[in-house]
């Protein structure tokens, strides 16, 4: 057993303190996790219960970390496991974090991959395909990206994502005006076809007439 003989609070990171047990340092941990756990100077531990206060601290670190990551928006949970790995915290703590963040119902890549959908829909269109893809590359596995995508229309996609963008475009020529607006729908993903056919029904929903060759 070991007695805690100090705990004091570190000069640049207030929100730690400092354990000294026996008259020596023996590690830094949450003031928050300190206070939890009931910790005061006297007190005997033993070395499980020091591990177990390691531990404690490490998950509530990262934990933080991740929620401090989903504060900004929401992720997926391949998300916050690369963002944590990065951070350089273990596997099995890691793996705790994301169990307690899908208990609270913090990530949940099935409601995840359905707003991202809603948002691209409302936001900045784009073709089904581009959407899948950038959901895989998020990690959310290929049949919640197949249900979060299911429905989506490619035409009338293309459509509301070019309108505003043609207005802008309004008073070129049509070689320019195709070309410019040809290479926006390209960018969100839409096929050749598609394109074709969304640059001509705008183009002459501005009472233009495509001219002859």
């Amino acid at each position: 057993m070991k007695t805690v003989t100090a705990i004091e609070r570190q000069k640049r990171r207030k929100e730690r303190v400092n354990l000294f047990l026996d008259g020596d340092f023996a590690l830094s941990l949450s003031a928050s996790v300190a206070a939890e756990v009931g910790l005061h100077q006297g007190q005997q531990l033993s070395p499980k219960e020091i591990e177990k206060l390691q531990h404690t601290d490490l998950f509530q670190c990262s934990l933080s970390s991740a929620l401090r990551y989903l504060s900004q928006r929401p992720r997926s949970e391949a998300e916050v496991r690369t963002r944590l790995r990065r951070h350089g915290y273990d596997a099995d703590t890691i793996q705790e974090v994301l169990d307690r963040l899908k208990a609270l119902k913090l990530i949940d890549d099935v409601a995840f991959a359905r707003l991202w959908r809603e948002n691209r829909e409302s936001f900045r269109p784009r073709s089904r395909r581009l959407i899948y893809l950038e959901l895989r590359r998020k990690g959310v596995d290929a049949d919640t990206v197949t249900e979060a995508t299911e429905g989506l229309d490619d035409e009338s996609s293309a459509y509301s994502a070019a309108g505003k963008k043609a207005l802008s475009l309004a008073r070129l020529d049509y070689p320019t005006f195709r070309k410019r607006l040809g290479a926006f729908l390209k960018q969100r993903g839409f096929s050749y076809e598609l394109i074709n056919h969304t640059v001509e029904r705008l183009w002459q929903e501005q009472g233009k007439q495509q001219p002859t060759l």
